[in-house]
């Protein structure tokens, strides 16, 4: 029986995504679990894995299109399934039984040039998914690019990309379906040189006392997503914070000492997570969430690590920290941090998980605090570790200091767990050796 493939909620609290690349063509043999398609939402780039197997027979969306979760964007037929199947199983599910219409293509593989008026989309496009303009007549391209006149068209990651590289994507020839602009072709573009400050006219600098000028920054689909959730997360939910200054003299010697044999370096966050991960698992009661109408308690440790991106931040969930090496868990951070920077994170990587870290001691930040990420119950934020003044055996010392504070929802941890928590990795972290048997 045909299946039909719905928008999901590729996020917690997502109401529409876009699709940005169908994976997958029609007439592709799929299997459960195959990436079919990329979704792009206010936050990140995620693939979608198809849940049943068959044959991908329609695609009801085009790449660019932005859509409400829910609605049909393919159908995956069974064997034996016919159009009519096809059209029965998009008309039970609400959906147009139409194809997504796919751009025309001259026999070289360019854009065709099309007078025809484009078909209405479902919903409207946001203003990174808009068609890059035809270039003015007497403008070069180069060989093998669209023929003037012709649309254009770009992913809407493709030209948030180009706007932060200072790439022109209308010199650009696009390898992707009818001629689209992909992020290959993105990567084989050199990046433009920043346009230099115009000189201000001769005899007119500005008077002292006059006004600055002012730019408008235009807010991007992740930045109204941060700027929404963070007030929800600051204005419902009860924080509470906990600060602890921490001799980290030991474990700055103990990394040194594994880094001359290690296969990878280990970073001083690498063992700050570890060191995390083992304080949830002796205080499980600050390993929760809350769900509203109950607390949920787990029984393994998924670490959300705060990244930065150019625009913005995402949180990627590492699963069972608490059963990784040192050195796995440096790898599987690496990897995801490298992923999220370069919007290729899966869909279950950005969900779950019931505590956050966020470091910013590599930029010399010394302490902060940071706001929780819902539902979860707690966040680390770590400063950088520098030499202060220490009182060791009554006698006025130097040594490495790092302070950290925890922030956490009291409708979850009390105070007392807390102090408990702080404590379990206030041990780990100035006796490190413990986490490595």
């Amino acid at each position: 029986m045909a299946e039909v493939v719905r928008m999901p909620a590729a996020l917690a609290g997502v109401t529409e995504a876009a699709i940005q690349t169908w994976l997958r063509g029609v007439g592709d043999a799929v299997a459960v679990g195959d990436p079919i398609v990329e979704i792009e939402t206010e936050k990140a780039v995620v693939e979608y894995a198809a849940e049943t197997a068959g044959t991908l027979a329609r695609l009801v969306a085009s790449e660019g299109d932005n859509l409400p979760v829910g609605t049909p964007i393919a159908v995956i037929a069974a064997e034996g399934d016919d159009d009519a199947a096809v059209d029965a199983a998009l008309a039970a599910a609400g959906g147009s039984s139409a194809a997504a219409p796919a751009p025309a293509a001259t026999a070289a593989g360019t854009p065709a040039a099309s007078n025809a008026a484009p078909a209405p989309a479902a919903a409207p496009l946001p203003r990174e998914s808009e068609e890059v303009a035809p270039a003015a007549p007497g403008d070069s391209r180069p060989e093998g690019d669209a023929p003037e006149g012709s649309r254009r068209f770009a992913s809407p990651i493709v030209r948030r990309l180009a706007r932060e590289r200072g790439i022109d994507l209308a010199a650009l020839v696009g390898t992707g379906p009818g001629g689209r602009i992909v992020r290959r072709d993105l990567e084989k573009a050199p990046a433009a040189a920043p346009a230099a400050s115009p000189a201000p006219a001769a005899g007119a600098p500005r008077a002292a006392g006059a006004p600055s000028e002012v730019e408008v920054v235009a807010l991007t689909g992740m930045r109204r997503a941060i700027a929404r959730r963070l007030t929800e997360s600051k204005t419902t939910v009860p924080h509470f914070y906990v600060t602890a200054h921490l001799r980290v003299d030991e474990l700055l010697e103990l990394r040194a000492r594994i880094n001359t044999t290690a296969p990878r370096r280990i970073s001083v966050n690498d063992l700050v997570v570890k060191a995390v991960a083992g304080a949830l698992v002796e205080v499980p009661a600050a390993n929760a969430i809350w769900a509203g109408d109950a607390i949920h308690r787990f029984s393994g440790v998924d670490l959300a690590l705060a990244v930065a991106l150019d625009d913005g931040l995402v949180t990627p969930v590492l699963r069972g920290v608490d059963r990784l090496s040192l050195g796995e868990l440096s790898a599987a951070a690496a990897e995801i941090a490298e992923r999220a920077r370069a919007g290729r994170l899966q869909q279950h990587e950005l969900e779950g998980g019931s505590f956050s870290i966020s470091n910013l001691g590599m930029y010399g930040v010394d302490e902060f605090s940071a706001i929780l990420n819902p539902p979860q119950s707690g966040i680390l934020a770590v400063g950088a570790a520098s030499a202060r003044p220490v009182v060791v055996d009554g006698e006025l010392a130097v040594g490495q200091v790092m302070t950290v504070t925890l922030s956490a929802d009291h409708r979850v941890i009390d105070g007392a767990v807390a102090a408990q928590w702080m404590a379990a990795f206030r041990a780990r972290i100035e006796q490190p050796l413990g986490m490595l048997i």
